[in-house]
């Protein structure tokens, strides 16, 4: 019986990750394979070092199970760079990867392939979305408007606060 863990990813915790894990956890269950562990991590995307990221690469590392699994490839990351290093390791470990909604095999050509462009769209997708968050906040300000219960941000942010040496003229 093959060993797995479960990855799920949401960006607020307005949002659950319970849909992920019960369609991972069918997938399991229709595939006999043995859940061993799940990793749930409320974080962006983008961000390359995930608190249970960070511990499902050590224990992957440790070789703990034999395959890792997830709902959508986009949910593992949106940086192209970032999935094809994620996958490349635990290929180096003898960890297989597969995703539910979208099947690929990363050991075939054809799977290879699928998966680098998956790993793309799924960059191009992130920067979509930030576009379309930056022209928002600069329209919400034009009128302005703030976020929810949210106060006025001082100019120049926690950095450049914190370290007047390098304050600019604002």
């Amino acid at each position: 019986m093959m060993r797995v863990v479960i990855y799920a990813r949401v960006s607020t915790e307005e949002q659950s990750n319970e849909q992920q894990l019960q369609s991972c956890r069918e997938f399991c269950k229709n595939k006999s394979f043995e859940v061993v562990s799940e990793y749930m991590d409320v974080i962006s995307g983008s961000k390359d070092s995930r608190p249970q990221l960070d511990l499902l690469m050590k224990a992957s590392y440790r070789k703990e199970f034999d395959c890792v699994i997830v709902w959508k490839l986009d949910r593992l990351g949106r940086s192209l760079q970032h999935l094809v290093r994620i996958v490349n390791d635990w290929k180096a470990y003898g960890i297989d990867f597969m995703c539910v909604t979208q099947p690929f095999d990363t050991t075939s050509p054809s799977g290879k392939l699928l998966f680098y462009l998956m790993a793309a769209m799924a960059e191009f997708e992130r920067d979509l979305i930030r576009e379309r968050t930056i022209a928002g906040m600069k329209k919400a300000k034009n009128v302005g408007k703030r976020g929810k219960d949210k106060k006025p941000r001082k100019k120049g942010g926690y950095y450049l606060r914190h370290n007047p040496q390098y304050k600019t003229e604002m």
